[in-house]
């Protein structure tokens, strides 16, 4: 690993850990954060699989952007990724 990856994932981890000391009592806020994460995660895999099996060329990906739309809109963030993509395909 070099220096500026180390920096990076150092950083990352105190940002994770302030974030939850910060939001210590705040903790259900996190929790559904994850929830929804997680259930976006699981839609986006669901719509994909759905949308090759009627022969649509659309696939959105699992990364930390769309993890992060998800998580913070819920569903709302799962139809907005969608509907770029949709966009453009026209």
């Amino acid at each position: 690993m070099d220096m500026k990856t180390g920096a990076a994932a150092l950083a990352g981890i105190c940002a994770i850990a302030l974030a939850i000391g910060f939001l210590r009592r705040k903790a259900e806020i996190l929790l559904n954060f994850v929830v929804r994460a997680i259930l976006g995660v699981v839609g986006i895999y669901t719509v994909n699989l759905l949308l090759h099996g009627i022969g649509v060329e659309v696939a959105a990906g699992i990364n930390v952007i769309s993890v992060l739309t998800i998580g913070s809109l819920g569903t709302g963030g799962l139809a907005l990724i969608y509907g770029i993509l949709f966009y453009n395909l026209m």
